[in-house]
């Protein structure tokens, strides 16, 4: 069974910085996008970041110059560097890719379990 695990959530305080990692498992064929998301208690889910297959970046206006997503292919794995933190940041982090598990008949939607991170002011 394909799956997604995030870890690098924790407390820090503002204006401090976090990395978070994703990393597949399982039998997989091929990943093709992998994103980011957050989400607040009360709100909905909202995007941080995406990266492709080929490394092309998207970012929300609000994490633009100071979060970086990237990703290594052979691992599995993407990552997202979180520089200059808010409070308002605090948010529970989940990992999305787009994967191809092996032996299926194409891509399918996974996410993580979620990771948190908390800023104190």
């Amino acid at each position: 069974q394909v799956q997604l695990v995030e870890s690098g959530g924790g407390l820090v305080q503002a204006g401090g910085s976090l990395r978070l990692s994703c990393a597949a498992s399982g039998s997989i064929f091929s990943i093709n996008s992998m994103a980011w998301y957050r989400q607040v208690p009360g709100k909905q889910r909202g995007l941080v970041a995406t990266i492709s297959s080929g490394g092309s970046t998207f970012y929300a206006d609000s994490m633009k110059g100071r979060f970086t997503i990237s990703r290594d292919n052979a691992k599995n794995t993407v990552y997202l560097q979180m520089n200059s933190l808010k409070p308002e940041d605090t948010a529970v982090y989940y990992c999305n890719a787009n994967i191809w598990p092996a032996g299926s008949g194409g891509y399918r939607e996974v996410w993580g379990q979620g990771t948190l991170v908390t800023v104190s002011s």
